[in-house]
């Protein structure tokens, strides 16, 4: 049967996927400066169907891959497709059309955006793409999609759209664990970065089987002033920004240790250098900046050597006295250590930061891994955190039900719960207390450390800690 049979379409069969070229019904060779779709004669089609069942009227919507970027993994992977997909909860189907790139079919390419006078759409060119491509759209729409008494049903058309102006890929390379991964230098559009043009350098890492989540990314800066013509990236040097978390949720993770911000300032007046554990270390932003900012000493642990050779070679990561580093599973590490050092205080971690997403595709953009909302793992967490210590963990939740259900597990085990907005909707950081928060009668002491971490982190997260 052909994957063009009509009937091949003609349901919704959950996590289905197929791909086909067809030909483009806009192919106008002679209109250079129009859409880029008009000018290419075969189109490559993507069609997913979403993974849960829909009880109600299938809803189909297409989406056309932004010019230039066809073969970056988030447009020409499964993956990518399924997260496109899963961020429309409400579509049964979701329909990818791009140009269809021979000369290189599997790899990412650099990217630079399109001159304006070519980005800015013509309604009336908008509108003859969308007319063109319909009955396309239509003869791949499921059959009970269609409603005797309003004929055709309606399929939108979504847009994507990021502040990447250009990209350069410097490297990718594939892990033992984490398979396919890149390393890319990009320019942003900045509002707030007036010195430069309205533009913000980043050097980002990425996965192939979670694309559309940025594992990490750090501020980078042309060495030399005039190192950057334009947008263009091509062999300009860079230097990594270790002084400054652009990731969305580390600022708010950073914030977290407000709650123990007293214990923490008791220690370092002591002379106590507070020790971190950190499950996931990725480019090591994190581990950086609790470090040369805060004073910690840092254990991080990472299941990928290949990750750990990246951090180091691309985003300025090093072993030092304040900075160790592991590869392992950060569970079993936690595991080892806490057999290891029970009732040994001198070997317990005033915080435990958890950054670890999930590995399945099919859970969306998620964290933390379901292996890791268990009692069983939590009690051995506390168990490795000194009396007044913290354990602060990255949540992205699969839905409302798996953030409650990781909320409810999180107040069994631990005396105290609070949560920090990130405010970017996906992101929510969970801050828990081995002990209920000790508070010291005001005018004790100046707290050195809190005053450190306000001025330290960016934007008023310090005031948006909440005791859940």
């Amino acid at each position: 049967m052909s994957v063009l049979d009509p009937t091949t379409f003609q349901t919704i069969v959950p996590s289905r996927y197929i791909t086909f070229t067809f030909p483009n019904p806009l192919f106008l060779p002679a209109l250079p400066h129009c859409s880029h779709l008009l000018h290419t004669s075969l189109l490559r089609i993507a069609v997913l169907d979403s993974p849960s069942p829909i009880s109600t009227t299938p809803r189909v919507a297409a989406m056309l891959a932004p010019p230039r970027r066809e073969q970056d993994w988030t447009f020409s992977t499964e993956t990518g497709h399924l997260q496109l997909l899963l961020s429309f909860p409400y579509l049964s189907r979701l329909i990818l059309i791009s140009n269809n790139d021979i000369n290189n079919p599997s790899h990412p390419t650099s990217y630079k955006a399109p001159p304006l006078s070519t980005t800015t759409e013509n309604p009336s060119t908008t509108t003859t793409i969308e007319e063109n491509l319909l009955p396309l759209l239509l003869a791949l729409t499921p059959k009970s999609a269609f409603d005797r008494s309003n004929g055709f049903p309606e399929i939108p058309f979504l847009s994507y759209e990021d502040e990447v102006i250009s990209s350069l890929v410097l490297e990718i390379c594939v892990g033992p664990f984490v398979g396919e991964m890149l390393i890319e230098n990009v320019v942003l559009e900045s509002e707030s970065n007036k010195n430069d043009k309205g533009r913000e350098f980043r050097r980002r890492l990425r996965f192939k089987r979670m694309p559309n989540l940025i594992q990490t990314q750090v501020r980078i800066h042309p060495i030399s002033e005039l190192g950057v013509v334009g947008d263009e990236l091509e062999g300009v040097e860079f230097t990594v920004d270790d002084g400054a978390l652009v990731q969305p949720y580390l600022n708010p993770m950073v914030a977290g240790l407000a709650v123990i911000s007293s214990y923490l300032d008791e220690q370092i007046r002591c002379g106590i250098r507070p020790r971190a554990l950190c499950l996931g270390v990725g480019g090591g932003a994190l581990l950086r900046f609790l470090s040369d900012q805060l004073g910690f000493e840092v254990v991080g642990v990472e299941e990928d050597e290949v990750v750990l050779s990246v951090a180091k070679r691309y985003f300025g990561l090093r072993h030092s006295e304040s900075v160790h580093l592991c590869v392992g599973d950060g569970m079993e590490l936690m595991q080892r250590l806490a057999l290891k050092g029970q009732g040994d205080v001198d070997s317990k971690f005033a915080v435990v930061m958890v950054d670890l997403d999930s590995s399945d595709a099919r859970m969306g953009t998620s964290a933390p891994p379901l292996n890791f909302v268990r009692k069983s793992v939590l009690l051995v967490a506390k168990e490795i955190i000194c009396q007044r210590g913290v354990l602060i963990i990255n949540v992205i939740p699969a839905s409302k039900s798996f953030y409650e259900r990781v909320v409810t597990e999180f107040q069994e085990v631990f005396e105290e719960l609070y949560e920090i907005d990130v405010g970017n909707g996906e992101n929510m950081v969970l801050a828990a207390l081995r002990l209920s928060k000790i508070r010291t009668a005001s005018g004790d002491f100046e707290n050195s450390f809190h005053q450190k971490l306000e001025a330290s982190i960016q934007g008023s997260y310090m005031n948006s800690v909440r005791k859940i």
